[in-house]
């Protein structure tokens, strides 16, 4: 294909998935089928452009998605609803990816990030993985799953000035768990993860302000327990190192780590505020609210440089339009087809999940919060993405709320269990990734790596949710 083709389709998906996201924010905001229908229209277009560009994987979701699809029109009586429904899920994943990726411009390229990032890395043995942990977790907030390649990195660098291959291999093994943990807990709260946005649109009566306190005790239990393991259970090595082993020195201090807790304060603050003063969902508000940061983080980058930094603004935006943004298109696809197969796929088993008795209602609330919690990592063995997992289970999740469960709680379990998924599942794009730096094979970092990690951290969760279920209904 010449270059000038390549280019324009690379522009196209770019300028199409931005599009796609503009369409996303005024449905939320304003409602109107007319923009429901123009963010369909435009999705279908960005899967078919993107078709040369998928893997066999990727194009195997879009085969079943299609395949769905046309079972629901000869199925289901009301086929244009499901399909409808369908699409929407769609274009809201599409949307909501591509506005949190707009964190990524400013924080690529911002001297703040990286020095908060090195000092993390060269932290010493005593409070290594505290410090990683506390920093997968808030780098998880501005980068999603860029933050274990960037810190991943920082740490490979770090590391190789270790001459003892045997020390090198421990410390690389145990960084990278700390980077992966901290960013599992963010997905226990956060509301720019797609475990908060996924859950709270499928729980009937949910709001991520009124999940967000106990979600956060779930990410610090999620947390501890990674570094009471990590301290517990230490490698040993085959030859013990001398006694006056060379300490690497650390450059920069805790201050450095300002930048990343004030944007954690502003975005949990002014999206708090909004939802409770506008009662839209969480996700309608930080689709608007954090492409507008990024803007305004890139304007005072650019200040110092250029005056008012429009120009800055201009030449990064346009960067991630028509550079970024169709190097992601693989990845969108695949969350959007997951999203399309569990809206479709949950509708076409909903009849026969009823006419059979399978319903979260026939059990106990403390059994059923427990299933909830194991089900999403336990798909996850299978290769089903969380988001594919929650869907699927939407129409059944709401059966929750008949045994007087409150729909934060239900929440609650749902984000846990995406939380193990991500530690765990061999399928998951932060075992792939960990896997990737780590050298080893992904089914090596879920089970073997992460596997007391996840049992451990799943039933203190799992008592945490049950307990927390009781005293609500008290």
């Amino acid at each position: 294909m010449p270059h000038d083709r390549r280019a324009a389709i690379s522009a196209s998906l770019g300028l199409i998935q931005i599009t796609i996201m503009v369409f996303g924010i005024l449905s939320a905001w304003i409602g109107g089928a007319v923009f429901d229908v123009a963010g369909g229209i435009l999705l279908v277009v960005l899967i078919c452009l993107a078709l040369p560009r998928l893997s066999a994987t990727r194009f195997g979701f879009v085969a079943v998605a299609l395949a769905l699809a046309a079972s629901t029109i000869v199925i289901d009586p009301d086929w244009r609803r499901t399909l409808e429904n369908a699409v929407g899920r769609g274009v809201f994943i599409a949307s909501f990816f591509v506005a949190l990726a707009t964190l990524r411009i400013p924080s690529a390229y911002s001297p703040a990030v990286q020095r908060c990032g090195l000092y993390l890395a060269q932290q010493p043995p005593g409070r290594r993985y505290a410090a990683l942990t506390a920093g997968g977790h808030l780098f998880a907030l501005i980068l999603n799953y860029g933050s274990i390649t960037l810190l991943g990195g920082l740490v490979e660098s770090v590391n190789q000035k270790e001459e003892n291959a045997e020390v090198r291999a421990i410390r690389n093994r145990r960084m990278l768990l700390a980077i992966q943990r901290g960013f599992c807990t963010s997905l226990c709260w956060s509301p720019l993860a797609f475990s908060m946005a996924i859950s709270t649109s499928v729980v009937p009566g949910a709001s991520w302000s009124a999940t967000a306190a106990p979600a956060l005790v779930s990410s610090v239990i999620l947390g501890a327990t990674g570094w009471l393991l990590d301290t517990i259970v230490k490698p040993k090595l085959s030859t013990p190192r001398p006694a006056g082993a060379a300490r690497r020195s650390i450059s920069g201090s805790w201050r450095d780590l300002y930048p990343l807790l004030a944007l954690l304060v502003i975005l949990g603050a002014v999206t708090g505020t909004i939802e409770v003063m506008t009662g839209l969902a969480v996700t309608a508000i930080v689709m608007l609210v954090v492409p507008i940061l990024s803007l305004l983080w890139l304007t005072l980058q650019g200040m110092g440089r250029s005056g008012t930094g429009l120009d800055h603004v201009v030449e990064y935006a346009g960067a991630y339009v028509v550079r970024d943004l169709p190097s992601y298109v693989s990845e969108v696809v695949l969350l959007v087809m997951a999203g399309v197969i569990g809206e479709l796929g949950g509708a076409l088993l909903a009849p026969f999940a009823a006419a059979g008795g399978l319903s979260f209602g026939a059990l106990s609330p403390t059994v059923a919060l427990v299933l909830v919690v194991w089900l999403i990592p336990l798909t996850g063995q299978l290769g089903m993405n969380p988001i594919l997992a929650v869907t699927l289970l939407g129409p059944m999740l709401g059966s929750l709320t008949t045994l007087g469960i409150a729909p934060s709680v239900i929440v609650l379990a749902i984000t846990a269990g995406w939380a193990l998924s991500g530690a765990t599942s061999p399928f998951t794009a932060t075992v792939l990734l960990v896997g990737r730096l780590g050298g080893v094979p992904p089914l090596r970092v879920g089970w073997q790596w992460n596997g007391t990690f996840v049992l451990f951290g799943g039933l203190v969760l799992c008592a945490w949710i049950v307990v927390l279920n009781a005293l609500m209904g008290a």
